[in-house]
């Protein structure tokens, strides 16, 4: 579907990226001054420039093919050890990883006790809908709306990242913004916020 006010002219960000930036300084102690590990994957230009700023954090990204992170990595095997993050930034990526479950448990072991996660996937329908192993790219556009995703969450998706481990809290922080601000935004109401917690 048409979203002509998902991307911003200024600075390229998406209403997804606006919606975790606005997530993070309003509703974590990301900004509290006190240092953190932050392990942010498949890193957004805007999301990242922003955390980079942030006072007191150690920022890491990761990717398994893109440009300009500080690791090259596969999520399914994450190369750092037990808790190594405090805060795990991973959006629209859970959605291209074959085994997801496994990427899923990978974020859970690096993140620290008492630490949190920001896990964002597109979310449409009640079940999760897989893509078969010999399925066309052009049959998962129709299916997925990209070629390289393989599968739709449904509403289930909490369930799958519970079933790693982590405490899953769906906040629909977007609904309860006033709507002059969340237009302003350019963000969408019906998204999601999934913040996931290590107890």
């Amino acid at each position: 579907m048409p979203r002509p006010e998902a991307l911003c002219p200024v600075c390229g960000a998406l209403e997804r990226h606006r919606l975790v930036w606005l997530y993070m300084e309003r509703r974590t102690d990301l900004l509290d001054g006190r240092a953190k590990r932050l392990l942010h994957l498949a890193p957004e230009k805007e999301l990242e420039r922003r955390l980079r700023a942030v006072r007191g954090l150690d920022y890491l990204s990761g990717d398994r093919c893109g440009a300009g992170v500080t690791v090259r990595l596969d999520v399914t095997a994450l190369p750092f050890g037990d808790d190594s993050f405090d805060v795990i930034c991973c959006s629209h990526v859970l959605e291209h990883v074959p085994d997801d479950l496994r990427a899923m448990a990978e974020l859970f072991r690096v993140l620290r006790p008492g630490g949190w996660a920001i896990l964002q996937s597109p979310v449409s329908g009640d079940a999760t809908i897989e893509s078969p192993p010999d399925c066309a790219p052009e049959e998962r556009v129709r299916r997925f709306g990209q070629s390289d995703h393989v599968r739709r969450y449904g509403k289930d998706y909490a369930d799958r990242l519970a079933a790693a481990g982590f405490r899953v809290r769906v906040d629909g922080y977007a609904r309860e913004l006033p709507r002059p601000q969340c237009r302003r935004f350019g963000l969408d109401p019906e998204e999601d916020v999934y913040l996931c917690g290590k107890a």
